[in-house]
Parts: C-alpha cells; structure tokens; sequence
C-alpha cells in the first residue's frame, strides 16, 4: 500500500509505499476513503507530538472507510460495512488499522468523505464540553478559536446542548460564526475578548471555556469564569506558562483541567466512544449536527494541506481524499 511517509531530513510529506497493516485482536482494517489533517499532525510532522506506545507512525487521527479485514474478537462490524473511525495514527495511508470500539456508523446525507471529518473533532468536542467540563444546559460556554474543527463541532454541540455561546476567531472568520449560530462573535485580532464578553454578559461572564491556546489567553479566561467555572486546555498553541492567581481559584472554586485525548488507553477511549455513540450519534443521523469542511484534497497534496493549516487560513477541517471510489 501507499501512504504519507515524513522524509527524516527535511520534514516533506512523500506519497510512497509502506507495509500492509494487519489487525491485532479486537483491531479491523479499514480501506481509507478519505482522512483529514490535524494540528497534532503538524506537530508530530515536526518531531513534537510523541507517538503513543503501539500506535502508527503514519500521519492521521480520523478515517473514514470500508472496513476490509476484522482481527480476531471483532462482533461490532463486518467486512464491506462503511464507518468513519477514531485513530491513534495511520489515517494519511490507502489502509489503516482500527479499534472496533471507535468506530461510527456513516450518518445518513453523510458521504464517506465528508465523514472523515468528524471523528477527531467531534469527539474531542464532546469530551471537553460534556465529560470533563459538565456543561450543563443554559450555561455560558466561550469557545476559542470558534473556526477551528474542535471550534465549529464544539459551537454547534453546545447549541443544541440549549447553552449560550461566545467564540473568537479572527476577523475574516466571524461572519461564518454567526451562520453558525454564535450571535456576537468576538474578532481575536482586534478585541480585547475579556472585556467584550463582560460587555455581553453584563458583567457576569461565563461557565465554561473551551481553549487551545493556553498561556495568552490564562489569566484573562480565569477571571472570566463565574462561581464553580470550568476552564479546559485543550492545546497550547501559544506556549504553557503563565500566571495562576490562587485565591481567585480558591474563592470562585474554579476548576482547571487539562485534556487530551490521543494517548489515553483504549478502555479510556472506549469508554469516551461510547457515550459519544449514545449522545452525538443521533444528532449526527438527524442532521442537528453537520462536520464543516474547509475543502477536499487529494491526498498527494497533503502538503499543501498542512500549509493551509499552519496559515490558519481555513474554517473546519482540511479532508484528504484517499480513495474516492470507495464512495
């Protein structure tokens, strides 16, 4: 088989061949229809983001495809039924290995391209908002980087969730944000967004705060928080240090909680799944919720796609089409 192979000297992305995965027990090989890119990619792309123990070395956290092979102790699916599916690594290949416990069936007015882009986001979305940071309905939820594919997942999870939502993203971003349903997103270029959700909420602020970018935005997120707030970090694109003010966390009894979701163990992740099957899935089959898609690539143009990305110069994901005939 094919697959995108990092050239160890200069970090390009190469199409070139690359051993047949085979599946362990409770493992299926997938047919890849299409992938899509992550920022973990770009990280791990650059030597930055270990590779969990056992996973694939190969780029790719999402897939959608035909499942081809089952491994021994696979009951959930069968060869020929198309899925989209959670990875630990190997999306970027014509094949690649996944746990029959993460994966979903294709939602209905879903392509299995389209599909690709829902796994990674989706579920790290959910994770955030609902398992580690309780949302609950009604509350005031502040997505940052609002236009990212864990941002439009997350918006759209906490709308129908009943919740008010506040969201950053730069400027040419907002007008799609407010299609999305957040009515008065807050431009990250050229407003202080601290104070403009104040402005918002009267004062008030917000329950919940969803952020990739950590140390820049820390001190001014804490004091954001109303009584018995949650902030999640779920990326540090702008570096991990910074100021704590402890009796504020003390007095507000504010939580800060660090979240990641490739390398926890596959009970963990099974777990996850699940309750993501029970509570997502059906919005997803109804069409409540809808993956957003920058554009389609081929997959040989994996590096052109990754510089979209380090350009910050899309909305939702970047799918890379594997196969397009497995469609």
């Amino acid at each position: 088989m094919k697959a995108i192979q990092v050239d160890p000297d200069d970090r390009s992305l190469l199409w070139a061949d690359a051993p047949r995965p085979e599946p362990g027990p409770g493992e299926v090989r997938l047919k890849v229809c299409a992938t899509a890119c992550n920022r973990a990619d770009l990280l791990q792309r650059r030597g930055l983001y270990p590779v969990p123990d056992g996973a694939s070395t190969i780029l790719g956290l999402d897939a959608s495809g035909i499942v081809d092979a089952c491994g021994p102790g696979v009951d959930r699916v069968a060869p020929g039924d198309p899925v989209y599916a959670l990875l630990d690594g190997g999306g970027y290949a014509q094949e690649t290995i996944a746990h029959q416990n993460l994966l979903f069936p294709i939602p209905s007015g879903i392509s299995l391209t389209e599909a690709a882009a829902i796994p990674e986001v989706f579920v790290t979305a959910f994770l955030n908002l609902f398992l580690e940071g309780d949302l609950q309905p009604e509350e005031r939820v502040l997505i940052h980087a609002g236009a990212s594919g864990v941002g439009t997942a997350a918006i759209q999870l906490a709308i129908a969730h009943g919740c008010p939502v506040f969201a950053t993203a730069s400027s040419t971003k907002l007008r799609f944000l407010e299609e999305l349903g957040v009515p008065s997103p807050i431009d990250r270029e050229t407003q202080d967004f601290s104070a403009r959700i104040r402005e918002l909420t009267d004062g008030e602020g917000v329950d919940l705060i969803l952020d990739p970018v950590a140390a820049d935005y820390f001190e001014r997120n804490i004091h954001l928080l109303r009584r018995r707030g949650r902030l999640v970090i779920i990326g540090l694109l702008s570096g991990t240090q910074a100021p704590l003010s402890l009796g504020r966390l003390l007095m507000r009894r504010l939580r800060v909680i660090g979240s990641v979701l490739r390398s926890r163990s596959i009970d963990e992740k099974s777990a996850i799944a699940d309750a993501y099957r029970d509570q997502v899935c059906p919005l997803l089959e109804s069409g409540a919720l809808l993956p957003v898609i920058d554009r389609v690539l081929p997959i040989e143009e994996a590096e052109a796609a990754h510089q979209l990305l380090m350009e910050n110069a899309t909305i939702g994901k970047v799918v890379l089409s594997v196969d397009p005939s497995l469609e």
